[in-house]
């Protein structure tokens, strides 16, 4: 593994289906995700967990915004997306008092979610594992390219020669490639193999 250690995020978030959403989104992108329900528990699991990132439901009644407040009294550094279904200035207002990185309305949008973890973790220096993020790139560029061209892990797979298995393994970021696999991979693509590390 690299040398930085993986991400991890607390989501406290009382609606179960935000909450799966959040854990799948992150997760897929190799992070660590701990969930809870209640907010009010949120200060004492940051106590005693280690997290970079925190995923903070802010709705009226949810307690979030007190919780906020409590994490604050012990931790002025931990980045905190707050979220809410319910979006007031009032709302916004004590939640950036609080020093909050952001103010996402629900429902949550997927992009948008990534969108502000990758601007936390540039901003604040978060540290992350850079091999599973590198991994899990790469394997999104593979399978966005393959439907691009329209072809099924099985084609890519008789155009290669690898196997069906390592090539799901690859696209799921589970698997590194090696330099022989990623160029067999570009050339049965039609693309170069920079094409799978710009901008990373």
């Amino acid at each position: 593994m690299a040398n930085q250690q993986r991400l991890n995020v607390l989501v406290a978030d009382p609606d179960a289906e935000s909450q799966l959403q959040l854990k799948e989104l992150l997760t897929q992108q190799g992070y660590g995700v701990t969930c809870l329900s209640d907010a009010a528990r949120a200060p004492e699991e940051v106590r005693q967990s280690r997290f970079q990132l925190i995923f903070l439901d802010v709705s009226p009644g949810t307690g979030g915004t007190e919780a906020l407040g409590a994490i604050r009294s012990f931790d002025d550094d931990i980045c905190v997306i707050a979220t809410t279904t319910i979006a007031s200035v009032e709302a916004a207002v004590a939640t950036m008092k609080h020093s909050a990185f952001h103010y996402l309305q629900k429902p949550l949008d997927g992009d948008e979610v990534l969108a502000v973890v990758r601007e936390a973790i540039r901003d604040r220096g978060l540290l992350v594992d850079l091999e599973t993020h590198l991994n899990v790139e790469i394997g999104r560029r593979i399978r966005v390219k393959r439907h691009d061209s329209e072809l099924t892990l099985k084609q890519l797979a008789n155009r290669t020669g690898l196997s069906v298995s390592l090539i799901s393994q690859i696209e799921l970021g589970k698997s590194a490639a090696s330099m022989s696999t990623m160029h067999k991979l570009a050339t049965a693509l039609g693309v170069r193999m920079t094409y799978f590390f710009e901008t990373l």
